[in-house]
């Protein structure tokens, strides 16, 4: 294949028309690489022209400012250094030099200027930071710490056997055989000795000394820190019927889990999904993948109706029915004697395996006996610090005032614990920022992705925009003529703009 022919649009060595510009945005290439090329007032900027996260196209994007946000999972970066400013995505785009000659753009080379990173204060930065907890938020805050060249000590406590992963991918396409395992580490092994960051695993912390500053693991060492980040997450709410604690039943946390029920099917062809949660249906989803026969059992009349209301959640179901997973809706499981699993209908299915996704609940053991806040999670103020100066937590413990919505909320969504780690991580450098980001999650289900910003646990009018049947929608969820959340399908400029208005409509 020609280079031409692997390339998007003109080759931007050999300059464009000014005028080509057609709307601010451009996309062409330099050799095999794909560059954007943006016009932001009079400046145009030329970045990579796909998100660093999962490779969205950032054409389709939405520019703020001297910003650019990713289409798919809203990341967001900086036009003029290509930092990742928002997660979920964490590496930065190269960014790359412009020249104007003769009413033409040309860009052939890469800047390799320094970036733009405000330096830690030796003065105001701590000794020593202490991390509990090995995913989305623990990761996000030493990674953080790290790019700002914090220069101090970092030690992350992971229970987990393995490094952070990528676990929304855990319910995703690694579930469904389509995503290699190297693809799971947010980092390599080599990336934390690089950056100076000791993380232990298989380490769990069971008391904290907020006296003496220091964190105590059940191996009886006892870590010391002048900053403290619990970062502990949520732990699946586990089955408590006859049977539930069969080696056949599983749950899906970590990629050990995961392991687990993918070899459950390879050796199994029938499962029964409790739930049907975002995590239930897109494990059986990712099972279908592998042509296992999928029963999903669960109490509600619609899937995801909480979150997502009747009509969406309907359409979930057809959905699901159309790639061939049998719904037992209305209705529980309550026991499972070897491979039979009973309902409370009196139906009884054999299942080789069963996936519990019956929600999580947020991990606060360690914050109740260090003496915390604790208000159906680890009570933080706008900076993400706890009742205990010095002490913070991100992800899904942390329960915060949200300026969009003017309440507390907790919420256990993989994008707002990365940001939340990246924001406690400033914060724990002594920049004093509040967390003022709009809750936001994804979710696939085979070839349709759901995106939903903000947040609804009530509301009493839905909007809907374009048809939900047709894969093609918008649906605004509103209480009092204000709308509190937005769910969307294929509609990613549109999800964008809906976050945009939360974010300034602040209350």
């Amino acid at each position: 294949m020609t280079e031409d022919q692997s390339s998007s649009g003109p080759d931007l060595t050999r300059g464009i028309p000014v005028t080509a510009l057609n709307g601010g945005k451009c996309l062409g290439h330099v050799g095999k690489q794909d560059v954007l090329l943006l016009q932001v007032a009079d400046e145009i900027f030329a970045i990579d022209a796909r998100c660093s996260h999962y490779h969205g196209p950032l054409i389709d994007g939405l520019v703020v400012g001297n910003t650019v946000r990713c289409p798919w999972h809203h990341a967001c970066f900086d036009l003029r250094s290509g930092e990742a400013i928002r997660a979920p995505a964490i590496s930065p785009l190269s960014c790359w030099r412009v020249e104007k000659r003769d009413g033409h753009i040309f860009v052939e080379n890469k800047r390799d200027e320094p970036r733009e990173i405000p330096p830690v204060s030796r003065s105001a930065a701590p000794e020593r930071i202490v991390i509990i907890g090995g995913g989305a938020a623990g990761f996000a805050a030493a990674e953080m710490l790290r790019r700002h060249d914090f220069q101090g000590s970092i030690v992350m406590l992971s229970a987990d056997t393995a490094g952070p992963v990528d676990r929304p991918n855990l319910s995703k396409d690694y579930l469904a055989g389509s995503a290699p395992e190297e693809w799971m580490p947010l980092r390599s092994d080599k990336y934390y000795s690089k950056k100076n960051i000791d993380l232990r695993l298989r380490t769990e912390v069971v008391s904290i000394d907020v006296t003496g500053r220091h964190a105590v693991t059940a191996g009886g060492d006892k870590i010391a820190y002048d900053r403290l980040l619990l970062a502990t997450g949520a732990e699946p709410v586990r089955l408590t019927i006859p049977g539930g604690d069969q080696p056949i039943v599983h749950t899906l946390r970590s990629l050990d889990d995961c392991r687990a029920i993918i070899a459950a099917a390879q050796a199994g062809r029938r499962a029964v999904v409790i739930g049907a949660s975002f995590i239930g249906l897109e494990v059986a989803a990712a099972l279908r993948a592998r042509d296992v026969k999928v029963r999903v059992v669960a109490p509600g009349k619609y899937p995801m109706e909480r979150i997502l209301g009747p009509e969406m959640g309907d359409f979930v179901r057809v959905l699901h029915e159309e790639h061939g997973v049998i719904f037992h809706l209305e209705d529980t499981v309550v026991a499972i004697e070897g491979s039979k699993v009973q309902l409370k209908s009196g139906a009884v299915h054999e299942a080789d395996f069963v996936v519990a996704g019956i929600g999580v609940r947020p991990r606060l053991a360690l914050a109740e006996q260090a003496g915390l806040a604790i208000d159906d999670g680890i009570v933080v103020n706008a900076y993400l610090e706890t009742s205990v100066p010095g002490i913070y937590a991100a992800g899904d413990i942390a329960r915060w005032p949200d300026p969009h919505s003017g309440r507390n909320i907790r919420v256990e969504h993989w994008v707002v614990a990365e940001r939340q780690g990246q924001v406690a991580a400033l914060n724990m450098l002594g920049r004093q920022e509040k967390f003022e980001a709009v809750p936001f999650f994804w979710s696939q289900h085979y070839d349709v992705p759901i995106n939903y910003v903000g947040r609804a646990e009530k509301w009493d009018e839905v909007v809907i925009d374009g048809n939900i049947k047709g894969k093609d929608c918008t649906v605004q969820y509103k209480a009092d003529g204000r709308v509190l959340a937005t769910a969307s399908i294929y509609r990613d400029l549109q999800s964008l703009e809906a976050e945009l208005r939360m974010e300034r409509a602040t209350l």
